[in-house]
């Protein structure tokens, strides 16, 4: 394989940091973006180590003129951006009748506004490589869960989004790899707001056969290479799609027992 440059937005720790040493190990070129600088570049020692060029770029990903700066930084440093991946995340743990609406704003704003601020500053650089998208949605994007309302919808949205943005621009050689991930073992359940926006107290219900975060890297890296459009990652996240498809009412009442169950 020849070396790609992969921007990752989120870059500092779970799926993002696990990304981050798969590409190293492949020796492809990494701009880490993270809010979070000292994260990012913790991370990014971890991956020179790995033999990798890195660069990190502190971001606040709701902020469009931030990543215009990281996306120019990348492009200074590099020449050239090839993959993005757009994975900053933040969920909730609060029903939405005790949910703040500046709750599900904030959320709104991380997940869905924050990947889309991303794409629209990346888009140009990824049309001349014909490069490739990375969209984290989430089995959130397609399943009722209880508690994260405004989680589930900002993963609805950037299926529309990054769905739509394909067929835009597949016959100009962009790609788009959608992931939707079930359970993951990393701290965005333990980092979740609570309703008031505060953390969270109320732990969320954990599924069996979490993955690790690394695991599920090494699927989406190989999905990414192979250019395909969508990802369920894990056996919980491949059953809940096809239920979401054949029998929505099924997968709804599974997903209060497991609310009941918490």
């Amino acid at each position: 394989m020849s070396a790609k440059t992969v921007v990752i937005t989120g870059g500092g720790s779970g799926i993002g940091a696990a990304l981050a040493r798969q590409y190293a190990a492949l020796r492809h070129d990494l701009a880490l973006l993270d809010i979070d600088e000292a994260g990012a570049n913790s991370v990014a020692n971890a991956c020179r180590n790995l033999g990798a060029n890195v660069l990190v770029c502190p971001c606040d990903v709701t902020e469009p003129t931030d990543c215009a700066h990281a996306v120019e930084e990348a492009l200074a440093h590099f020449g050239h951006i090839d993959v993005v991946v757009a994975n900053a995340g933040l969920t909730h743990l609060s029903f939405f009748e005790d949910t703040d609406l500046s709750v599900i704003r904030k959320v709104m704003e991380v997940n869905f506004f924050g990947a889309v601020n991303i794409a629209k500053a990346a888009l140009p650089e990824l049309l001349k490589t014909k490069g490739q998208f990375i969209a984290m949605s989430s089995v959130a994007g397609f399943c009722p869960l209880p508690m994260r309302s405004g989680y589930a919808a900002s993963k609805y949205a950037i299926r529309g989004f990054f769905e739509t943005l394909r067929t835009e621009n597949r016959h100009r050689g962009l790609g788009v790899l959608i992931v939707c991930p079930s359970y993951v073992e990393t701290q965005i359940g333990s980092n979740a707001l609570g309703g008031s926006g505060k953390k969270a107290t109320h732990q969320r219900a954990e599924a069996k056969g979490a993955i690790s975060a690394d695991e599920a890297a090494n699927r989406i890296v190989i999905a990414a290479m192979r250019r395909r459009d969508f990802l369920p990652v894990a056996k919980g996240a491949r059953l809940a799609h096809l239920l979401s498809r054949l029998s929505p009412s099924w997968l709804e009442r599974l997903s209060t027992k497991r609310i009941k169950a918490s």
